[in-house]
């Protein structure tokens, strides 16, 4: 949506909030609040909920219906070329995608996939007269097109991709073709039945030489629909959610594009026929070019966390309303969060949905500042996609398991489709799995916290370069930086009086999540060093310490940024009720993990005991503000859908 900080509707936007709700609303927003708030004000309202009962073709039409309907209010338009864009533009091209997950989901994923996808990978790959000639009819819906990168023999190991992307220097066309059925494109939104091209990914090979993966858009289907010659088309067929996109498959048999159609910033052929790259090593420029397209993890991951917002606004205002069983001494029925069992489902739930949100606006923060600056160094793009490959892995694991609590807190109406649960749980499923498989995305931001990889980089394949960092690594450090040094003091300040410190101390959360993280990755560095690195099955036993490592990383930068963006309120009831939410997170995380730290003499068993004991007390003082916590998450009541609220 193609609003900035300086528009009416932003400049409309109140500075000081009016409740509670308004002022958590404004702090969890933090940098991005006037734009946010402007996004959420512009958001369409009205039908923004598909009647879960449509039909698989009835829903793909409505979701392209309604994706238009979002378009001609702006959104999905600041989609642009990093080397043009402002920040404003590059943090609106974030933010739209969220303001779109308030409302149905296969909308979002539409969107992302035309808008980030195919508009991204023309926007990042391509050229300046390549953007003049398609970027604006992606955007604007006139070219409807698929990013066609997944086959079914290969997903997360894109270096492995079996399409060919052949030059024939005869007739200065690239031939494009599936040589196994294996290199079928599949999973492809837009392929089924709505997309016109595809920017497809493959091997590229020049005068017989091959040069790793490029992207070509290559044109599917003609103006009445039809696959184009060469081209086959399938459909995917009923899924498990996300029911309005229309996921298919694509098969090529020596289909002849235009030389001009290669996606060329990165790799191109020139008129004489000789491939050209501005960058020589043939790993580097996958890695670029891969990590040109981090937009999409981003989002995806943002799309998931506002899913779990919905989910926990539904189930905390149902749980307010709905009342069950009567108490002695009680004239009326007890209303279901005042039961402890019920807050401990939903508190600590919400208190990790604003830590996400923290979270996300610092990755938000770093995009921006990579990607709006050419001149960026190799690392801060490599620390940009470990914390992308992160949050999504945390986001999207955190949807799942929050919409299903949030489904069985709300008993048999929970389950009912008119009170959208079940279609949000059936929704975010698949958050977990595209955009990069969430193990494989633990694997990576492990293979990023280990230290002195850089001489790898780009050298070996993903397991590879976990394997090869390994071999660097004399000891892991916990990196922080800017304002990660009040996180540090803090530490620091806890260290020195350590036998005194409380479960409501900051410095105490900080100081354990840290020591979880060291002696997790020094272990694992360890462990790398000793196992035989040609043995498949010595370095497969390690992958679940690897997982693990990245959790634990992730878990450490939440609350840091957390902790940081408390900070950055001003003293009164707001920053209250976050540090008791900042502290109900931390002492969750321990909680959860509370036999890893009685193991390793972190905790002691009556510690232990009593923590636990710590949290029914902060679930029971923050019941009292749950209205206001919910209202925070920028959830407005009339979004929710859901038949069951209704007065």
């Amino acid at each position: 949506m193609t609003i900035t900080h300086d528009t009416e509707a932003a400049q409309a936007i109140p500075t000081h909030a009016e409740s509670l709700g308004e002022a958590l609303l404004e702090a969890l927003d933090g940098p991005y609040h006037a734009v946010r708030s402007a996004g959420r004000a512009a958001f369409p309202t009205e039908g923004m909920l598909r009647d879960p009962a449509m039909g698989m073709a009835e829903a793909r039409e409505w979701t392209l219906h309604r994706l238009g309907t979002l378009v001609e209010a702006g959104f999905g338009q600041s989609i642009v070329p990093s080397a043009t864009a402002t920040p404003e533009q590059l943090i609106q091209s974030l933010i739209d995608f969220e303001v779109v997950s308030y409302g149905d989901l296969s909308v979002a994923i539409k969107s992302g996939v035309q808008h980030g996808l195919f508009g991204g990978a023309i926007a990042s790959l391509g050229s300046p007269a390549q953007h003049d000639r398609f970027l604006a009819d992606a955007l604007s819906l006139r070219l409807l097109g698929c990013f066609a990168m997944t086959e079914v023999g290969h997903g997360s190991d894109v270096q492995s991709l079996e399409t060919t992307i052949t030059y024939d220097r005869l007739t200065a066309e690239f031939v494009i073709d599936s040589p196994t059925p294996a290199a079928t494109k599949t999973y492809l939104g837009n392929a089924a039945a709505h997309g016109r091209m595809a920017a497809v990914f493959g091997q590229l090979i020049v005068a017989g030489q091959r040069h790793g993966i490029h992207c070509i858009l290559v044109p599917i289907r003609d103006d009445e629909g039809r696959a184009l010659p060469g081209v086959t088309l399938g459909d995917n067929g009923h899924k498990g959610g996300l029911l309005g996109v229309d996921n298919g498959t694509i098969t090529f048999d020596q289909v002849r594009v235009a030389r001009d159609l290669l996606l060329d910033r990165f790799g191109r052929v020139n008129p004489e026929g000789s491939y050209e790259s501005p960058i020589d090593n043939a790993n580097r420029r996958f890695f670029t070019m891969l990590g040109a397209l981090v937009r999409g993890r981003i989002c995806i991951g943002a799309g998931a966390a506002i899913a779990s917002r919905r989910a926990l606004a539904i189930a905390v205002t149902y749980a307010e309303k709905r009342r069950q069983f009567r108490h002695p001494g009680r004239k009326t029925e007890i209303p279901l969060l005042d039961y402890q069992a019920h807050q401990r489902k939903l508190l600590p739930a919400i208190a990790k949905a604003y830590a996400l949100g923290f979270a996300q606006n610092d990755l938000i923060s770093a995009f921006v500042d990579v990607v709006g600056n050419p001149e960026h160094e190799p690392r801060a793009q490599r620390e940009l996609e470990s914390l992308a490959a992160g949050l999504k892995v945390l986001n999207t694991r955190f949807a799942n398991d929050t919409v299903q609590v949030c489904r069985e807190a709300c008993g048999g109406a929970g389950y009912m489709s008119e009170n959208q649960l079940t279609q949000l749980r059936a929704d975010t499923d698949v958050f977990a799995t595209f955009e990069g498989d969430n193990t494989v995305l633990s694997q990576l931001v492990t293979k990023g916290i280990l230290t002195n990889y850089r001489e790898v980089w780009g050298g070996l394949d993903g397991f590879g370069l976990v394997q090869a960092s390994a071999r660097l690594v004399t000891s892991a450090v916990i990196e922080r930086t800017g304002a990660g040094v009040l996180v540090e003091r803090l530490v620091a300040r806890t260290k020195r009086r350590a036998g005194e410190a409380t479960f409501f101390d900051r410095g105490w959360h900080a100081w354990m999540f840290e020591e979880r993280e060291r002696h997790v990755v020094d272990g694992l560095a360890r462990r790398f060093r000793a196992a035989d690195k040609d043995s498949f099955e010595a370095m497969n036993r390690l992958q679940g310490h690897v997982v693990f490592a990245a959790r634990v990383h992730m878990d450490r930068v939440v609350l840091d940024s957390f902790i940081e963006g408390i900070e950055a309120c001003p003293a009164s009831e707001v920053k209250d009720v976050l540090e008791r939410l900042c502290t109900l997170y931390a002492l969750i995380s321990l909680e959860q993990d509370s036999g890893w730290f009685q193991e390793h003499q972190r905790l002691s068993a009556s510690r232990a005991r009593a923590l636990r004991g710590q949290v029914d007390v902060l679930c029971l003082e923050l019941r009292g503000h749950a209205g206001d916590l919910v209202q925070g998450l920028g959830i407005k009541r009339e979004w929710l859908g859901a038949a069951m609220l209704d007065d």
